[in-house]
């Protein structure tokens, strides 16, 4: 499995304790910095190489393109997010929905056993 392949489930648990960290050190926001996401994930102790998948959930898709182009890859915001959506809904179909909107703002979309620490009220 390529360095920056994550398993579905363990996509999950990756996605659910990043968002967890970054809600708890800098509260409830449309977006976080990539240096906020760089150090949730390496303070839940995972490696650089899949932080791309918490950039793709977290940070604004201007800030994802930058981060690829300085490190001269070529990564598409949407298809990524979309993959990592469609895990996280355990296959579910994400047809229909803007796939640059926050994962704050997505609709109707019961991801409450990634989120569970998290209150979306």
């Amino acid at each position: 499995m390529p360095a920056c392949e994550l398993r579905p489930e363990d996509k999950k648990k990756f996605i659910s304790d990043v968002g967890q960290r970054l809600v708890k050190e800098h509260g409830k926001r449309k977006y976080y910095k990539p240096a906020e996401i760089r150090r949730a994930a390496s303070d839940g102790g995972y490696q650089p190489d899949i932080v791309c998948w918490a950039y793709c959930m977290f940070s604004s898709p201007s800030d994802f393109t930058a981060i690829h182009e300085a490190a001269g890859e070529v990564c598409d915001y949407v298809a990524m997010k979309s993959e990592v959506l469609a895990d996280l809904a355990s296959g579910g179909s994400f047809l229909g929905i803007d796939i640059d909107l926050s994962w704050l703002e997505w609709p109707d979309i019961d991801l409450s056993d990634v989120f569970d620490w998290f209150d979306f009220s």
